[in-house]
């Protein structure tokens, strides 16, 4: 069985890129969230076992959907996605919990490779 996958960005795009390159790698898409209020929403419906965040969304941004994921279940991948690719946000990011960062624009092999690197441990 596959690992579950829920992608977390507010670009329909982005979300169907990670989720079309994913799939082809044994990850199954449970849930996608365009904010991160609807991320928190269905995260624990969902329960996946990686999670793609974007940071800057309306509602919620993704340092704070971070932080709330990780209350529910500390345990989670979580791989950040996002065109903030200053060192300041990547370190707040990976404080809060996330394990990865991947700068946008990425490429297919990109996102395979920092998802490798990010469940390399298990």
């Amino acid at each position: 069985m596959g690992l579950k996958l829920m992608i977390v960005d507010d670009s329909n795009i982005i979300r169907s890129k990670i989720a079309r390159t994913l799939s082809r790698h044994d990850m199954a898409v449970v849930a996608t969230a365009g904010d991160g209020e609807e991320a928190v929403r269905q995260f624990s419906a969902a329960r996946p076992d990686v999670v793609t965040m974007d940071l800057t969304m309306p509602r919620m941004d993704g340092l704070e959907c971070i932080r709330a994921l990780r209350r529910v279940n500390p345990q989670v991948h979580i791989l950040v996605v996002s065109a903030l690719a200053d060192k300041a946000t990547a370190i707040q990011a990976l404080k809060e919990g996330a394990q990865g960062f991947l700068c946008k624009p990425f490429s297919e092999a990109d996102l395979t490779e920092a998802m490798d690197e990010l469940l390399g441990d298990d």
